[in-house]
């Protein structure tokens, strides 16, 4: 796994690259700080909106943790053929290491909803932000 991930569905492409943060972390208390920063854009032929988030995130001791809301850092953002949307979020980890990935709820202008895949990407104190 990499810290950065690409995946594409029904059109809609989904870019992330994550990095760790050692000015923010702990690690003497068992904290880790990552963040990753998510594009998504719609290279379809129609409008599409992003209404709900689904994250797996999972440190390297195994335990696994849902993350489910509506949109992402408080939009829902409408996307034109070829917009994009791009956001920085955060994620602690008791652990230097794990990973994440997940969906995104997406709704079409016609009213088609699908999972747009976010594919799995690491958080590692370890790997450099390339």
């Amino acid at each position: 796994m990499s810290t950065l991930s690409t995946a594409t569905t029904r059109g809609v492409c989904v870019r992330v690259q994550s990095r760790y943060l050692p000015d923010r972390s702990d690690p003497q208390a068992n904290e880790w700080f990552f963040i990753y920063t998510v594009r998504i854009t719609n290279e379809s032929s129609d409008i599409v909106q992003l209404i709900s988030r689904h994250w797996i995130i999972r440190d390297e001791g195994g335990h696994v943790q849902h993350v489910r809301g509506p949109g992402v850092v408080g939009a829902q953002p409408v996307l034109e053929p070829g917009q994009a949307f791009e956001y920085t979020s955060f994620c602690p980890l008791p652990t230097p290491s794990g990973g994440m990935h997940g969906t995104f709820q997406m709704v079409s202008r016609a009213g088609d909803e699908f999972d747009a895949e976010v594919a799995p990407f690491t958080l590692s104190e370890e790997l450099e932000y390339s």
